[in-house]
């Protein structure tokens, strides 16, 4: 969990835009899952693209979804060919994404984001009633058991 929580430290120090969503997003919010990977909901504009890779340096960033393991090399040129990263780093894997089921592209994403305080200080992350129409639309086993614990901690926030 810590190498996650520094991973998403850099990527909040290198300004890049993005969104907590998926696994770490309902950790956050107290559910108890066990998560390996962090699933963010970025901006796929080449700038915030740049820093993202400027974020990840010396981190050993590859495409984990291609045979070889391609280094992360994003440019000028090729930055407007991606849609999904899916990334393993010396932190531990990132799955950067251009649009999350349920709710929409980041730019529906970030409208359904709240500032919650992490162990590093405080980061976007997806609301819980966005996270649950996301987990939801998934419809996979632990996104179902992650859905009834949602709704549960969505209850006790409103006592």
């Amino acid at each position: 969990m810590a190498e996650i929580e520094s991973l998403l430290q850099r990527l909040t120090a290198g300004k890049v835009d993005f969104v907590i969503v998926g696994g770490f997003a309902a950790v956050a919010y107290g559910v108890s899952l066990v998560t390996q990977d962090v699933d963010i909901c970025c901006n796929f504009e080449c700038e915030n693209l740049l820093r993202l890779q400027s974020a990840l340096e010396g981190l050993h960033t590859v495409h984990r979804l291609t045979p070889a393991k391609l280094p992360l090399t994003i440019t000028r040129v090729n930055c407007n060919d991606f849609k999904n990263l899916y990334l393993n780093t010396d932190l531990g894997q990132l799955d950067c994404l251009g649009q999350v089921l349920g709710v929409g592209d980041y730019s529906e994403v970030v409208k359904h984001a709240v500032a919650l305080n992490l162990a590093f200080g405080p980061c976007q992350v997806l609301s819980i009633d966005a996270l649950i129409k996301a987990k939801e639309a998934m419809n996979r086993p632990r996104d179902i058991a992650a859905v009834a614990q949602l709704r549960a901690i969505k209850e006790r926030f409103k006592r």
